[in-house]
Protein backbone atom coordinates (compact mmCIF):
# COMPACT_ATOMS: atom_id res chain seq x y z
CA UNK A 1 0.00 0.00 0.00
CA UNK A 2 2.82 2.41 0.94
CA UNK A 3 4.67 1.48 -2.26
CA UNK A 4 1.58 2.31 -4.34
CA UNK A 5 1.14 5.61 -2.52
CA UNK A 6 4.71 6.75 -3.28
CA UNK A 7 4.32 5.65 -6.90
CA UNK A 8 1.15 7.75 -7.14
CA UNK A 9 2.88 10.83 -5.67
CA UNK A 10 5.83 10.40 -8.06
CA UNK A 11 3.49 10.22 -11.06
CA UNK A 12 1.70 13.37 -9.91
CA UNK A 13 5.01 15.20 -9.60
CA UNK A 14 6.10 14.25 -13.10
CA UNK A 15 2.65 15.10 -14.47
CA UNK A 16 2.83 18.56 -12.90
CA UNK A 17 6.25 19.18 -14.42
CA UNK A 18 5.10 18.01 -17.83
CA UNK A 19 2.04 20.25 -17.71
CA UNK A 20 4.18 23.21 -16.65
CA UNK A 21 6.53 22.66 -19.57
CA UNK A 22 3.60 22.14 -21.94
CA UNK A 23 2.47 25.72 -21.39
CA UNK A 24 5.66 26.96 -23.06
CA UNK A 25 4.48 26.73 -26.64
CA UNK A 26 5.17 28.68 -29.84
CA UNK A 27 3.52 32.06 -30.28
CA UNK A 28 0.93 32.59 -33.06
CA UNK A 29 1.77 34.81 -36.05
CA UNK A 30 1.88 38.56 -35.41
CA UNK A 31 -1.67 39.90 -35.62
CA UNK A 32 -1.19 43.67 -35.30
CA UNK A 33 1.56 46.22 -35.71
CA UNK A 34 3.82 46.72 -32.67
CA UNK A 35 5.91 49.76 -31.78
CA UNK A 36 8.60 49.63 -29.08
CA UNK A 37 9.36 53.13 -27.84
CA UNK A 38 11.79 55.19 -25.72
CA UNK A 39 14.70 52.75 -25.85
CA UNK A 40 18.36 52.73 -26.80
CA UNK A 41 18.45 50.80 -30.07
CA UNK A 42 21.58 48.86 -30.97
CA UNK A 43 21.07 48.28 -34.69
CA UNK A 44 23.77 45.61 -34.98
CA UNK A 45 25.82 47.32 -37.68
CA UNK A 46 27.59 49.66 -35.26
CA UNK A 47 24.84 52.29 -35.16
CA UNK A 48 23.19 53.24 -31.86
CA UNK A 49 19.96 55.26 -31.68
CA UNK A 50 19.26 56.98 -28.37
CA UNK A 51 15.64 57.30 -27.22
CA UNK A 52 14.49 55.56 -30.38
CA UNK A 53 11.55 53.48 -31.50
CA UNK A 54 11.16 50.43 -33.71
CA UNK A 55 7.98 49.41 -35.50
CA UNK A 56 7.18 46.04 -37.06
CA UNK A 57 4.16 44.43 -38.71
CA UNK A 58 3.49 41.04 -40.31
CA UNK A 59 6.80 39.83 -38.91
CA UNK A 60 8.89 42.51 -40.66
CA UNK A 61 10.56 45.67 -39.35
CA UNK A 62 8.88 48.70 -40.92
CA UNK A 63 10.71 51.61 -39.28
CA UNK A 64 13.60 52.32 -36.92
CA UNK A 65 14.67 55.71 -35.65
CA UNK A 66 14.27 58.57 -33.23
CA UNK A 67 10.91 59.60 -34.70
CA UNK A 68 8.83 56.61 -35.78
CA UNK A 69 5.15 57.22 -36.56
CA UNK A 70 2.58 54.91 -35.02
CA UNK A 71 -0.75 53.91 -36.56
CA UNK A 72 -3.94 54.11 -34.51
CA UNK A 73 -4.35 50.34 -34.35
CA UNK A 74 -0.73 49.57 -33.41
CA UNK A 75 0.19 48.11 -30.04
CA UNK A 76 2.62 50.52 -28.40
CA UNK A 77 4.98 49.09 -25.77
CA UNK A 78 6.91 51.67 -23.79
CA UNK A 79 10.27 50.17 -22.85
CA UNK A 80 11.55 53.38 -21.28
CA UNK A 81 15.27 53.26 -20.53
CA UNK A 82 15.75 49.73 -21.86
CA UNK A 83 17.96 48.47 -24.70
CA UNK A 84 16.79 46.88 -27.95
CA UNK A 85 19.05 44.43 -29.80
CA UNK A 86 18.88 42.15 -32.83
CA UNK A 87 18.19 38.56 -31.84
CA UNK A 88 21.47 36.79 -31.14
CA UNK A 89 22.46 33.93 -33.47
CA UNK A 90 24.31 30.86 -32.15
CA UNK A 91 26.41 29.21 -34.88
CA UNK A 92 27.71 25.62 -34.91
CA UNK A 93 25.72 24.03 -32.09
CA UNK A 94 24.10 20.65 -31.46
CA UNK A 95 21.15 22.34 -29.77
CA UNK A 96 18.06 20.19 -30.27
CA UNK A 97 20.22 17.26 -31.42
CA UNK A 98 21.04 16.18 -27.88
CA UNK A 99 19.25 16.54 -24.56
CA UNK A 100 21.10 14.48 -21.94
CA UNK A 101 24.71 13.88 -22.96
CA UNK A 102 25.06 10.73 -20.86
CA UNK A 103 21.91 9.14 -22.33
CA UNK A 104 22.71 7.76 -25.76
CA UNK A 105 19.07 7.65 -26.85
CA UNK A 106 18.86 11.46 -26.67
CA UNK A 107 21.94 12.04 -28.85
CA UNK A 108 21.22 12.52 -32.57
CA UNK A 109 24.16 14.68 -33.59
CA UNK A 110 26.46 11.99 -35.01
CA UNK A 111 26.19 9.11 -37.49
CA UNK A 112 28.43 6.08 -37.95
CA UNK A 113 31.03 6.35 -40.70
CA UNK A 114 33.59 8.86 -41.96
CA UNK A 115 31.88 10.32 -45.04
CA UNK A 116 28.23 11.26 -44.42
CA UNK A 117 27.54 14.38 -46.53
CA UNK A 118 23.97 13.17 -47.12
CA UNK A 119 23.07 13.46 -43.41
CA UNK A 120 20.78 16.41 -42.59
CA UNK A 121 20.84 17.74 -39.03
CA UNK A 122 17.56 19.57 -39.52
CA UNK A 123 15.35 16.47 -39.62
CA UNK A 124 16.72 15.36 -36.23
CA UNK A 125 16.17 18.76 -34.60
CA UNK A 126 13.94 18.48 -31.52
CA UNK A 127 11.84 21.63 -31.06
CA UNK A 128 10.65 20.32 -27.68
CA UNK A 129 14.12 20.45 -26.14
CA UNK A 130 13.90 22.13 -22.73
CA UNK A 131 17.30 23.73 -23.39
CA UNK A 132 15.85 25.99 -26.10
CA UNK A 133 13.84 27.96 -23.54
CA UNK A 134 17.00 28.75 -21.55
CA UNK A 135 18.56 30.35 -24.62
CA UNK A 136 15.63 32.57 -25.58
CA UNK A 137 15.54 34.12 -22.11
CA UNK A 138 19.09 35.38 -22.74
CA UNK A 139 18.28 36.83 -26.17
CA UNK A 140 19.40 33.96 -28.43
CA UNK A 141 16.66 33.58 -31.04
CA UNK A 142 18.30 31.65 -33.89
CA UNK A 143 20.83 28.82 -34.08
CA UNK A 144 22.74 26.83 -36.65
CA UNK A 145 22.15 23.18 -35.73
CA UNK A 146 25.19 21.24 -36.86
CA UNK A 147 25.99 17.53 -37.18
CA UNK A 148 29.19 16.18 -35.69
CA UNK A 149 31.22 13.18 -36.69
CA UNK A 150 34.34 11.89 -38.38
CA UNK A 151 35.45 13.86 -41.47
CA UNK A 152 32.33 14.83 -43.50
CA UNK A 153 29.43 14.90 -41.03
CA UNK A 154 26.57 16.31 -43.18
CA UNK A 155 24.63 19.55 -43.53
CA UNK A 156 23.71 22.12 -40.92
CA UNK A 157 20.60 24.32 -41.00
CA UNK A 158 19.64 27.59 -39.35
CA UNK A 159 16.54 27.39 -37.16
CA UNK A 160 14.44 29.92 -35.30
CA UNK A 161 13.85 28.97 -31.67
CA UNK A 162 10.06 29.14 -31.41
CA UNK A 163 8.52 26.33 -33.44
CA UNK A 164 6.20 23.32 -33.26
CA UNK A 165 8.41 21.05 -35.37
CA UNK A 166 11.53 21.11 -37.50
CA UNK A 167 9.60 22.18 -40.59
CA UNK A 168 8.32 25.26 -38.72
CA UNK A 169 11.76 25.91 -37.26
CA UNK A 170 13.65 25.92 -40.58
CA UNK A 171 15.05 29.40 -41.24
CA UNK A 172 17.69 28.47 -43.78
CA UNK A 173 17.74 24.84 -44.84
CA UNK A 174 21.00 22.97 -45.48
CA UNK A 175 23.23 26.05 -45.44
CA UNK A 176 26.49 24.08 -45.61
CA UNK A 177 28.54 20.91 -45.27
CA UNK A 178 30.87 20.28 -42.32
CA UNK A 179 34.37 18.82 -42.54
CA UNK A 180 36.08 17.97 -39.24
CA UNK A 181 39.75 18.08 -40.17
CA UNK A 182 41.98 15.65 -38.24
CA UNK A 183 44.35 17.46 -35.88
CA UNK A 184 47.83 18.26 -37.18
CA UNK A 185 49.17 19.14 -33.75
CA UNK A 186 50.42 17.07 -30.82
CA UNK A 187 47.97 16.22 -28.02
CA UNK A 188 47.73 18.74 -25.18
CA UNK A 189 49.04 16.08 -22.78
CA UNK A 190 51.63 13.90 -24.54
CA UNK A 191 52.07 11.73 -21.43
CA UNK A 192 48.44 10.65 -21.29
CA UNK A 193 48.10 7.08 -22.48
CA UNK A 194 50.04 5.43 -25.31
CA UNK A 195 50.39 7.96 -28.12
CA UNK A 196 51.93 7.16 -31.51
CA UNK A 197 54.92 9.32 -32.56
CA UNK A 198 54.09 12.83 -33.76
CA UNK A 199 55.21 12.07 -37.33
CA UNK A 200 52.90 9.06 -37.51
CA UNK A 201 49.95 11.08 -36.18
CA UNK A 202 50.53 13.82 -38.74
CA UNK A 203 50.92 11.29 -41.55
CA UNK A 204 47.65 9.61 -40.58
CA UNK A 205 45.87 12.99 -40.38
CA UNK A 206 47.14 14.03 -43.81
CA UNK A 207 45.96 10.72 -45.26
CA UNK A 208 42.48 11.45 -43.89
CA UNK A 209 42.53 14.91 -45.46
CA UNK A 210 43.58 13.38 -48.79
CA UNK A 211 40.71 10.91 -48.45
CA UNK A 212 38.28 13.84 -48.30
CA UNK A 213 39.94 15.58 -51.24
CA UNK A 214 39.70 12.37 -53.26
CA UNK A 215 36.00 12.20 -52.40
CA UNK A 216 35.47 15.74 -53.70
CA UNK A 217 37.38 14.94 -56.90
CA UNK A 218 35.19 11.90 -57.49
CA UNK A 219 32.09 13.92 -56.71
CA UNK A 220 33.15 16.62 -59.19
CA UNK A 221 33.64 14.04 -61.94
CA UNK A 222 30.29 12.43 -61.13
CA UNK A 223 28.44 15.77 -61.18
CA UNK A 224 30.02 16.77 -64.51
CA UNK A 225 28.68 13.57 -66.08
CA UNK A 226 24.96 14.03 -66.73
CA UNK A 227 24.40 10.40 -67.82
CA UNK A 228 24.40 8.39 -64.61
CA UNK A 229 23.31 4.79 -64.51
CA UNK A 230 22.88 5.07 -60.73
CA UNK A 231 22.30 7.96 -58.32
CA UNK A 232 25.03 8.44 -55.75
CA UNK A 233 23.43 10.11 -52.74
CA UNK A 234 26.74 11.17 -51.18
CA UNK A 235 27.92 12.87 -54.37
CA UNK A 236 24.52 14.48 -54.92
CA UNK A 237 24.66 15.84 -51.36
CA UNK A 238 27.70 18.02 -52.19
CA UNK A 239 26.39 19.35 -55.51
CA UNK A 240 25.62 22.77 -54.02
CA UNK A 241 29.19 23.14 -52.76
CA UNK A 242 30.39 23.28 -56.35
CA UNK A 243 27.78 25.90 -57.26
CA UNK A 244 28.52 27.88 -54.05
CA UNK A 245 24.90 27.61 -52.96
CA UNK A 246 26.31 25.97 -49.83
CA UNK A 247 29.44 26.68 -47.81
CA UNK A 248 32.04 24.20 -46.64
CA UNK A 249 32.64 24.68 -42.91
CA UNK A 250 36.07 23.29 -42.10
CA UNK A 251 36.64 22.69 -38.39
CA UNK A 252 40.32 23.33 -37.66
CA UNK A 253 42.50 25.41 -35.37
CA UNK A 254 46.26 25.56 -36.03
CA UNK A 255 47.98 27.32 -38.91
CA UNK A 256 48.86 24.12 -40.81
CA UNK A 257 45.23 23.06 -40.77
CA UNK A 258 43.93 26.46 -41.88
CA UNK A 259 46.40 26.57 -44.77
CA UNK A 260 45.13 23.16 -45.86
CA UNK A 261 41.58 24.54 -45.68
CA UNK A 262 42.61 27.39 -47.98
CA UNK A 263 44.15 24.88 -50.41
CA UNK A 264 40.86 22.98 -50.53
CA UNK A 265 38.99 26.23 -51.23
CA UNK A 266 41.34 26.98 -54.11
CA UNK A 267 41.32 23.50 -55.62
CA UNK A 268 37.55 23.10 -55.74
CA UNK A 269 36.39 26.71 -55.79
CA UNK A 270 34.40 26.22 -52.59
CA UNK A 271 33.20 29.02 -50.33
CA UNK A 272 35.05 27.99 -47.16
CA UNK A 273 34.46 29.06 -43.57
CA UNK A 274 36.93 28.07 -40.86
CA UNK A 275 35.31 26.91 -37.62
CA UNK A 276 37.48 27.15 -34.51
CA UNK A 277 40.38 29.15 -35.90
CA UNK A 278 42.17 29.36 -32.56
CA UNK A 279 45.43 30.38 -34.27
CA UNK A 280 43.74 32.68 -36.82
CA UNK A 281 45.51 35.63 -35.17
CA UNK A 282 48.77 34.35 -36.69
CA UNK A 283 47.61 34.59 -40.32
CA UNK A 284 44.92 37.30 -40.54
CA UNK A 285 46.34 38.74 -43.78
CA UNK A 286 46.27 35.31 -45.46
CA UNK A 287 42.66 34.80 -44.41
CA UNK A 288 41.69 38.25 -45.65
CA UNK A 289 43.51 37.75 -48.96
CA UNK A 290 41.70 34.48 -49.60
CA UNK A 291 38.31 35.79 -48.45
CA UNK A 292 38.04 33.18 -45.68
CA UNK A 293 35.53 33.88 -42.90
CA UNK A 294 36.08 32.50 -39.41
CA UNK A 295 33.65 31.24 -36.77
CA UNK A 296 35.87 31.66 -33.71
CA UNK A 297 35.82 29.12 -30.91
CA UNK A 298 34.74 30.43 -27.53
CA UNK A 299 37.12 33.04 -26.07
CA UNK A 300 36.79 31.56 -22.57
CA UNK A 301 39.48 28.95 -23.15
CA UNK A 302 43.21 28.39 -22.98
CA UNK A 303 45.44 28.98 -26.02
CA UNK A 304 46.42 26.04 -28.24
CA UNK A 305 50.12 26.06 -27.43
CA UNK A 306 51.61 26.28 -23.95
CA UNK A 307 53.93 29.16 -24.85
CA UNK A 308 51.14 31.38 -26.25
CA UNK A 309 49.87 34.38 -24.31
CA UNK A 310 47.30 33.04 -21.86
CA UNK A 311 44.95 35.90 -22.85
CA UNK A 312 45.31 35.27 -26.58
CA UNK A 313 41.83 33.69 -27.03
CA UNK A 314 40.34 36.90 -25.59
CA UNK A 315 42.29 39.09 -28.04
CA UNK A 316 41.92 37.12 -31.28
CA UNK A 317 38.56 38.68 -32.22
CA UNK A 318 39.97 42.20 -32.05
CA UNK A 319 42.99 41.22 -34.14
CA UNK A 320 40.75 39.75 -36.85
CA UNK A 321 38.56 42.86 -36.71
CA UNK A 322 41.61 45.07 -37.22
CA UNK A 323 42.73 42.97 -40.21
CA UNK A 324 39.31 43.18 -41.84
CA UNK A 325 38.58 39.45 -41.59
CA UNK A 326 34.88 38.56 -41.42
CA UNK A 327 34.39 36.61 -38.20
CA UNK A 328 31.79 35.76 -35.60
CA UNK A 329 31.86 34.16 -32.15
CA UNK A 330 30.61 30.72 -31.18
CA UNK A 331 30.35 28.58 -28.09
CA UNK A 332 30.66 24.84 -27.65
CA UNK A 333 27.87 22.33 -27.05
CA UNK A 334 24.17 23.13 -26.66
CA UNK A 335 23.20 24.33 -23.16
CA UNK A 336 26.43 26.35 -23.08
CA UNK A 337 25.05 28.60 -25.86
CA UNK A 338 23.20 30.67 -23.26
CA UNK A 339 26.57 32.26 -22.39
CA UNK A 340 27.37 33.35 -25.97
CA UNK A 341 26.65 37.02 -25.36
CA UNK A 342 28.96 37.02 -22.34
CA UNK A 343 31.76 35.61 -24.50
CA UNK A 344 31.21 38.66 -26.71
CA UNK A 345 31.37 40.83 -23.61
CA UNK A 346 34.80 39.40 -22.83
CA UNK A 347 35.96 40.14 -26.38
CA UNK A 348 34.81 43.74 -25.90
CA UNK A 349 37.10 44.00 -22.89
CA UNK A 350 40.06 42.87 -25.01
CA UNK A 351 40.00 45.21 -27.99
CA UNK A 352 36.56 45.15 -29.60
CA UNK A 353 34.14 47.99 -29.06
CA UNK A 354 30.78 47.07 -27.55
CA UNK A 355 29.02 47.46 -30.91
CA UNK A 356 31.68 45.41 -32.71
CA UNK A 357 31.24 42.68 -30.12
CA UNK A 358 27.48 42.79 -30.68
CA UNK A 359 27.99 42.46 -34.44
CA UNK A 360 30.17 39.41 -33.76
CA UNK A 361 27.09 37.54 -32.47
CA UNK A 362 24.47 39.09 -34.75
CA UNK A 363 25.17 40.69 -38.14
CA UNK A 364 28.56 39.05 -38.72
CA UNK A 365 27.07 35.66 -37.93
CA UNK A 366 24.19 36.33 -40.30
CA UNK A 367 26.63 37.24 -43.08
CA UNK A 368 28.65 34.06 -42.60
CA UNK A 369 25.52 31.87 -42.50
CA UNK A 370 24.03 33.64 -45.53
CA UNK A 371 20.97 35.06 -43.76
CA UNK A 372 21.98 38.73 -43.49
CA UNK A 373 19.29 39.78 -46.00
CA UNK A 374 16.62 38.76 -43.49
CA UNK A 375 18.17 39.08 -40.03
CA UNK A 376 21.23 40.08 -38.00
CA UNK A 377 20.43 43.80 -37.68
CA UNK A 378 17.45 46.02 -36.95
CA UNK A 379 16.74 47.51 -40.36
CA UNK A 380 13.49 48.01 -42.28
CA UNK A 381 12.56 45.02 -44.40
CA UNK A 382 14.28 42.47 -42.19
CA UNK A 383 12.55 39.96 -39.93
CA UNK A 384 11.54 41.34 -36.56
CA UNK A 385 13.94 39.19 -34.53
CA UNK A 386 14.31 41.44 -31.52
CA UNK A 387 15.48 41.18 -27.91
CA UNK A 388 14.75 43.84 -25.27
CA UNK A 389 16.92 44.00 -22.15
CA UNK A 390 16.81 46.27 -19.11
CA UNK A 391 20.61 46.55 -19.30
CA UNK A 392 23.66 45.67 -21.37
CA UNK A 393 22.96 42.32 -23.04
CA UNK A 394 26.69 41.49 -23.10
CA UNK A 395 27.05 41.81 -19.32
CA UNK A 396 25.77 38.96 -17.15
CA UNK A 397 25.09 41.43 -14.33
CA UNK A 398 22.66 43.51 -16.39
CA UNK A 399 21.39 41.09 -19.06
CA UNK A 400 17.68 40.85 -18.28
CA UNK A 401 15.45 40.09 -21.26
CA UNK A 402 11.94 41.48 -20.80
CA UNK A 403 10.61 40.96 -24.35
CA UNK A 404 11.71 38.80 -27.29
CA UNK A 405 10.20 38.63 -30.75
CA UNK A 406 10.88 36.11 -33.51
CA UNK A 407 9.51 37.18 -36.89
CA UNK A 408 7.26 39.60 -35.00
CA UNK A 409 5.83 36.98 -32.63
CA UNK A 410 6.38 37.69 -28.95
CA UNK A 411 7.85 34.49 -27.57
CA UNK A 412 7.38 32.94 -24.15
CA UNK A 413 10.40 33.63 -21.93
CA UNK A 414 9.51 31.06 -19.29
CA UNK A 415 11.66 27.98 -18.69
CA UNK A 416 12.22 25.21 -16.17
CA UNK A 417 14.87 27.12 -14.23
CA UNK A 418 12.61 30.14 -13.79
CA UNK A 419 9.79 27.86 -12.64
CA UNK A 420 12.05 26.27 -10.02
CA UNK A 421 13.22 29.72 -8.91
CA UNK A 422 9.63 30.83 -8.35
CA UNK A 423 8.77 27.52 -6.65
CA UNK A 424 11.46 27.86 -3.99
CA UNK A 425 10.88 31.56 -3.50
CA UNK A 426 7.34 30.54 -2.55
CA UNK A 427 8.54 27.67 -0.31
CA UNK A 428 10.81 29.90 1.72
CA UNK A 429 8.40 32.81 1.94
CA UNK A 430 10.36 35.11 -0.34
CA UNK A 431 7.44 35.83 -2.66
Amino acid sequence: MIKHFFLYITCLAFTGQAQAQATIYPAPPQQKAIVLTHATIHVGNGQVIENGSIAFANGKITAVGADVPSSADAQVIDVQGQHIYPGIIAPVTDLGLTEVESVRATNDYEEVGELNPNIRALVAYNTDSKVINTLRVNGILLAQVTPEGDLLSGTSSVVQLDAWNWEDAAYKTDDGQHFYMPQLRPPSNPFRGQQPPANDREKEALEKVEQVRAFFREAKAYLQNEKHTETNLKFEAVRKLFTKEQKLYIHCNVVKEMLLAIDIAKEFGFSVVIVGGTDAWMIPDVLKQNNIAVILAQPHSLPVMQDDDVAQPYKTAAELQKAGVLFCLSNEGFWQQRNLMFEAGTASAYGLSKEEALSAITLNTAKILGIDKTTGSLEPGKDANIAVSTGDILDMRSNNITHAFIQGREVNLDNKQKQLYERYKYKYGLK
